[in-house]
């Protein structure tokens, strides 16, 4: 078994994709009319789909973080030679700093934003060696 895909379920999939097109610099691999969009990230797909798809796949509801006063207690890691420029970027882009730049412990240096769909990234560096 592999991690194949992460989907996030937004209120506009197009704004979405944008916005870590612009934010982030990854590229798009497709949108769909339906309601769903993909992005280039690696070897895992990060995914967007409406909340109608994820109304359809979850007649159960779920909590819509563009929705939610705090953050959902998940997050996107997306791993960056220079956090700082990183973090500095995605608030350009729109997105609101929910932790500055950062170094841990363990040597590595992390910060926290929160995209205008409500999604929590952390930006960080390769844990040192």
């Amino acid at each position: 078994m592999n991690l194949g895909y992460t989907i996030i379920y937004v209120p506009d999939v197009l704004a979405s994709v944008e916005f870590f097109e612009k934010a982030f610099g990854f590229k798009r691999r497709f949108v769909h009319e339906s309601g769903y969009g993909e992005l280039e990230t690696g070897a895992t797909v990060l995914a967007f789909a409406s909340h109608e798809l994820g109304r359809a796949n979850l007649p159960g509801g779920y909590v819509l973080a563009s929705q939610s006063e705090l953050p959902l207690g998940m997050e996107i890691a997306l791993v960056t030679e220079d956090v700082a420029a990183a973090h500095a970027k995605a608030i350009a882009a729109g997105a609101a700093s929910i932790g500055e730049p950062a170094q841990k412990p363990w040597g590595q240096t992390v910060s926290y934003v929160r995209c205008p769909d409500g999604t929590l990234v952390e930006l960080c560096s390769h844990v040192a060696a």
